[in-house]
């Protein structure tokens, strides 16, 4: 999958001297990670014949595009998709008889490249727009807008301009650009308040080039937006605009989850040369990454396959170092032996796993690093069901494909049946900076098997399950409100943690509420009860229930408190019950049965507390104000010390009108 959003605009004019760009535009606005971007250029042809012009533009896997239109000698054109033979067709006879015509091609697998070429007529002009949209992902920490500008010659009008508002609040913002000099450092401008963000860069035609009079441009290379929002609670935030929400899950602070990772590493003939010392040289920065609680092993392979240790080796300053001399030492030769290879490496984890010779809560990977094609076995969907097979869905594979020569899609399907993901690592001088820079994004495990669940009024939920949460990362659910239902929407997530047991975060999404008060005053034979709307129609609704015991003959009045409208209070509200209306994480741990009927007792770690908890199925009215729902709720004795803020008697009020 695709973790960064990076256009790649490119102009090409086959007569530089007889075509004048006269401006390239680049805004892009974004608005609670999703962004719109819109891209145009405008070129003039001074030649007294027709000319052909190239707009290129690489857009991210994940992009899609929303309008393309071209607009000539003031006439304009939307795009329209035919079927690739008969566009061509079409261009070609308006090529031949001079007129101007525009013919959009893609490459790679998922649309990555964006190309049109337009045949533009003497003394014409041609503007291009082009406008996509895509939710930004989080990788390391932070979202990344990287714009990739390749301008040859200076342009009169050169702007890129963005635009972020984030409502949850703006951590930080960072701009910068690879072909940055100190004359242009200072025309980055950046303004930047609690949730708004605006980045502009705009240099002259002076400012552009080279040097003084020349031709050439130095706008080229990539400009590059990063920044993160305000992380404040466990369950991260949730927005609900027009009957859909969107859910953003990024818990902060939490311990990483040890891992035992298998280093797959190909050293077959066709490594030779710069590969495999940029193989090298990754796995240097790559091992010496690792902690001390993580286990690893090293597995070479070509035709034949050989270990540094047929055992998993914790991960020590010393044991570190003897694998960076192992690595160091790596050399090519052979063909390339992927099917015996991973089936080794599966092999290697489940004997150390069923040893007990790894922590029980602890995430076993397999890194392969390949650049070819496979032999022995060469059947990529064979392959693909052995290591299926073999794995079982027990632990993760992450590919890293070297080079053009590699059967990417293979690599990419193999890593998806297995809760893992590919790359490819494309040749250059920066190869070892890619392989460890996707390592990086997936080395960090916090949470597994990340389960979103959320209330009856959803429906139409994007993915909900998730093998693996990774630091700096950010888990995205969206879906629909039934009715624009806002006030009854809740979620709950699952997963495994470091501790023993299933981790459970709770959260009752009522935008962000209310200050409660433990208070009775009885006058006389009767209760009083006061019920307050609040400014922007925040109304409190107090209904008097009954709970009968018909074994004991005997029954009980209680009050049921809800709030309507919710929505309206501060994220500062606290109380007695308000305290948990933004969420509280916990996690339950020695589930057993207890002496009551359908009763469960369990330990909960809470606010840092250890508790001893028991469920029990209690009525929730909120919904149903006469028959009620049957819902299990875990009470907690000693008047919930060690759970709510403080004591329960610093609650309580002499009337009901006294303030705290």
């Amino acid at each position: 999958s695709s973790f960064e959003f990076w256009p790649t605009v490119t102009l090409h004019f086959p007569f530089i001297q007889k075509v004048e760009v006269q401006s390239i535009r680049i805004t892009c606005t974004v608005s609670s990670r999703f962004a719109h971007t819109v891209m145009s250029s405008k070129a003039l042809n001074k030649e007294n014949s027709s000319q052909e012009i190239f707009f290129e533009v690489e857009l991210p896997k994940m992009a899609f595009i929303t309008n393309f239109s071209m607009e000539i000698d003031g006439q304009v054109y939307v795009g329209e998709v035919k079927e690739k033979e008969s566009a061509k067709e079409q261009y070609e006879k308006a090529v031949s008889s001079g007129k101007t015509a525009g013919l959009v091609k893609a490459s790679g697998r998922k649309m990555e490249m964006f190309s049109v070429s337009v045949n533009i007529a003497a003394q014409s002009s041609v503007s291009f727009i082009l406008i996509y949209e895509e939710l930004l992902q989080r990788t390391l920490g932070s979202y990344e807008i990287l714009i990739r500008v390749k301008v040859e010659q200076p342009v009169q009008e050169f702007q890129i301009e963005a635009d972020i508002y984030e409502p949850q609040g703006i951590a930080f913002v960072e701009a910068s650009a690879t072909f940055l000099t100190n004359e242009l450092i200072p025309l980055i401008e950046k303004t930047v308040t609690d949730t708004k963000a605006h980045i502009s860069f705009s240099p002259t035609v002076e400012q552009q080039q080279k040097c003084p009079g020349c031709k050439g441009s130095l706008i080229n290379g990539d400009f590059i937006i990063k920044y993160d929002v305000k992380r404040a609670t466990s369950l991260g935030e949730v927005q609900a605009v027009n009957g859909y929400f969107v859910h953003f899950f990024s818990p902060p602070d939490l311990a990483r989850v040890p891992k035992n990772v298998v280093y797959v590493i190909d050293t077959s003939g066709s490594m030779h040369g710069a590969k495999i010392e940029q193989t090298r040289e990754s796995m240097v920065a790559i091992l010496q990454d690792l902690h001390e609680e993580d286990h690893f092993g090293i597995l070479l392979f070509e035709r034949k396959i050989s270990y540094w240790k047929d055992y998993l080796t914790k991960a020590t300053k010393r044991n570190v170092s003897d694998a960076i001399d192992y690595v160091k030492k790596i050399q090519d030769s052979g063909s390339t032996n992927i099917n015996s290879a991973i089936l080794d490496a599966v092999s290697l984890l489940k004997k150390e796993r069923k040893e007990k010779k790894v922590p029980e809560r602890s995430m076993d990977m397999i890194f392969l690093l390949t650049d070819g094609m496979p032999n022995r076995v060469t059947s990529p969907q064979l392959i693909q069901q052995n290591v299926f097979s073999a794995i079982g869905g027990i632990m993760s594979l992450f590919c890293l494909g070297f080079g053009n020569d590699v059967d990417y899609s293979f690599l990419d399907v193999m890593c998806r049946q297995n809760k893992g993901v590919a790359r490819r690592i494309f040749e250059g001088s920066d190869a070892a900076i890619q392989l460890k820079g996707f390592y990086e994004e997936v080395s960090s495990p916090l949470l597994l098997e990340v389960d979103l669940r959320y209330s009856e009024n959803t429906d139409f939920l994007t993915k909900t399950h998730y093998s693996q949460l990774f630091n700096g990362s950010e888990i995205v659910v969206a879906g629909q409100l039934k009715e624009n239902d806002v006030e009854n929407f809740s979620v709950e997530v699952f997963a495994h943690g470091v501790r023993k047991g299933r981790r459970t975060l709770w959260h009752r999404e009522r935008p962000v509420w209310l200050t409660g008060r433990q208070c009775t005053q009885k006058r006389g034979t009767f209760l009083e009860i006061s019920l307050m709307t609040l400014r922007h129609s925040v109304k409190f609704r107090v209904i008097r229930h009954t709970k009968v015991w018909k074994r004991r003959h005997d029954h009980q009045d209680y009050l049921g408190f809800y709030t309507l409208d919710s929505q309206h209070l501060s994220a500062s509200v606290h109380g007695l019950l308000g305290q948990f209306y933004r969420g509280v994480v916990f996690e339950l741990t020695d589930l057993h049965p207890g002496e009551g009927q359908e009763k469960l007792d369990a330990t909960m770690y809470v606010k840092g507390q250890r508790l001893n908890v028991t469920r029990h199925w209690q009525k929730d009215f909120n919904k149903d104000v006469k028959n009620g729902e049957s819902i299990a709720c875990w009470f907690v004795d000693n008047e919930g010390r060690g759970l709510i803020d403080g004591t329960a008697s610093d609650y309580t009020v002499s009337d009901l009108f006294t303030a705290i």
